[in-house]
């Protein structure tokens, strides 16, 4: 995690404040006590093959599953996690993808798995100094940048599909995949001038609600919305809505993505880009809603805002009315009301983002609660 540092840093609506607790002892106390029903929910919910299921797809919810555990301490020695891996291990291909045999999500489960195993790496290495999946992760990156929409595929940079990747080598390229994309670059050590990374960066900057050098793009003429700084799914219209236009209206998960993409390329405040990302998240804070989408998504859009925060080193933020918010204790005690019973969390009202399903949102809200009580 990143280590945090005394000293303030402000620019208008969005403040950095050192020296301030995350969160207070009995808050981190009940965030164990949260994760930990959480934990047992997932222990009975694993199947006999090792994996995590949804009704449309096994290996990307069971990576993510595992990730969660282990940020929330789950050994990599419990039987769990041993079962878990032995899961996701079975599913690499000699091309080093890490995905489903006839599926089309290899390069978004090869993006989680590369995060899963990672995370299992560092474990191993804490616990006797073994990098067992070294290996594996090295061919897994090179499988994934093989998949970016670059010259090396026939890509011209005034394509709109420059940078990105989708959810395979055949689908278009979204926001969204990119930021998984880069979150696996950066699991495995790439840094931010990473020709991928800059390249990605090109993608990110079209689709900003912002226009500059960086983003010419024929969508800022049709945006129902208004240029605010935000960030869509995808650089062209987008039939997301109910009508084509309502696809390119900024939203909260989407920001946050295109926000932590900026930093992973070395962006800073100082970027008109990183600066209106900014304001838009400044101007739009909730933990009660995915802003620009309602519930739709909602789990993702918390996942995603505590790891972008987390990366930025943000403990307090002073949004546009002026009030400073831990978002961490925001974030956390918003989770904790939402726990359902059995210790799973559900959004029923999400099925577009497969959050009607526990197992996956269960996934995402153990690797959020393990940001929020760090």
């Amino acid at each position: 995690m990143t280590k945090y540092i005394a000293f303030v840093l402000c620019f208008p609506f969005f403040c950095l404040i050192g020296a301030a607790p995350f969160v207070a002892a009995q808050d981190a106390a009940k965030i164990r006590q949260s994760m930990d029903k959480g934990i047992a929910f997932l222990r009975s919910t694993q199947s006999n093959a090792g994996s995590w299921d949804t009704p449309r797809t096994r290996l990307g919810p069971t990576t993510i599953v595992l990730a969660g555990l282990i940020d929330t301490g789950v050994s990599i020695d419990d039987p769990m996690i041993v079962n878990g891996l032995k899961f996701v291990l079975a599913s690499v291909a000699e091309d080093g993808g890490i995905y489903t045999p006839d599926g089309f999500l290899q390069n978004y489960e090869t993006c989680c798995a590369i995060m899963c195993l990672a995370k299992a790496n560092v474990a191993a290495k804490k616990k006797d100094g073994s990098e067992p999946y070294k290996a594996l992760l090295d061919k897994a990156e090179k499988f994934l940048r093989g998949m970016q929409f670059t010259e090396e595929r026939g890509i011209r940079p005034d394509n709109p599909q420059y940078g990105g990747i989708g959810y395979s080598a055949t689908t278009r390229p979204d926001m969204s995949n990119v930021q998984f994309f880069l979150d696996a670059l950066k699991a495995t050590g790439a840094k931010e001038d990473d020709p991928a990374i800059q390249k990605a960066l090109v993608f990110v900057s079209r689709c900003q609600n912002l226009e500059s050098e960086h983003n010419t793009m024929p969508f800022l003429t049709q945006n129902a919305g208004g240029l605010d700084g935000g960030f869509i799914y995808y650089n062209q219209p987008d039939p997301e809505g109910s009508k084509e236009t309502e696809g390119l209206r900024s939203y909260g998960g989407m920001t946050y993505a295109g926000l932590k993409s900026m930093i992973y390329a070395g962006l800073t405040k100082e970027d008109k880009r990183f600066q209106a990302a900014l304001d838009w998240i400044a101007k739009n804070y909730s933990v009660t809603e995915n802003p620009g989408r309602g519930a739709a998504g909602l789990y993702y859009y918390y996942q995603t805002k505590a790891k972008t925060l987390d990366v930025q080193g943000l403990p307090l933020l002073e949004v546009s009315t002026g009030k400073k918010h831990n978002w961490r204790a925001d974030l956390s005690e918003q989770l904790i009301a939402l726990q359902q019973a059995n210790g799973s969390w559900l959004n029923a009202e999400s099925r577009q983002y497969m959050e009607d399903d526990a197992n996956l949102v269960t996934g995402y809200v153990l690797l959020t609660l393990a940001l929020c009580k760090e």
